[in-house]
């Protein structure tokens, strides 16, 4: 099998680790089989594919998509290294609001399957990266929304305290703000 799937502390978010084909001229690996995918249960439908450069401190989210254009992703790196999370905010999850928290890099060359469902976001530790995101939906940005990084409610122990942001990460509401203004899933 080209991939080893990994559920973690909330199942449906899954750690994938492709079989890397190592020789003298450098690897192979496959990222994306949809049939090996389906088997092990994950149902994807590519529609999108989105690449990110980021330097050293760069935090990105925590993002997600609301109504209709809620949307997985699966999250690689191809340059550099990344600490990932995805924030349950499924309401009705005996898990919300709880988060998985994995390091994605380009030695380890794992991926993260983030189901629909839930926030992400991730912060740089290297001196760059590039991150690449497969999304199974239209990106509406009417519909984009967040979640505050260091909202307390999160417990996120993000590596580096004091990260770069932009204006619009800066100002996501808490997931509490977020609840009560039917800003959730």
């Amino acid at each position: 099998m080209p991939f080893e799937f990994e559920r973690l502390d909330i199942s449906d978010v899954i750690l994938i680790k492709p079989k890397i084909f190592n020789d003298s001229r450098g690897y192979f690996m496959e990222t994306f089989v949809k049939k090996t995918f389906e088997n092990f249960g994950i149902d994807f439908n590519v529609v999108q594919e989105n690449q990110s450069y980021s330097r050293k401190g760069v935090l990105r989210g925590l993002h997600y998509q609301l109504g209709k254009y809620v949307q997985a992703k699966i999250v690689r790196v191809l340059k550099g290294e990344i600490f990932d999370v995805a924030v349950d905010l499924r309401q009705s999850s005996p898990t919300f609001g709880k988060s998985i928290k994995v390091n994605l890099s380009e030695g380890n060359k794992n991926m993260l399957y983030i189901p629909r469902g839930f926030a992400h976001g991730f912060e740089v530790l290297s001196e760059d990266a590039i991150v690449v995101y497969l999304i199974d939906n239209d990106y509406e940005p009417k519909m984009e929304a967040g979640i505050r990084w260091n909202d307390p409610d999160l417990n996120i122990n993000w590596p580096i305290k004091s990260p770069i942001l932009s204006e619009k990460d800066s100002k996501w509401p808490t997931i509490k703000e977020a609840k009560a203004n039917n800003l959730l899933i």
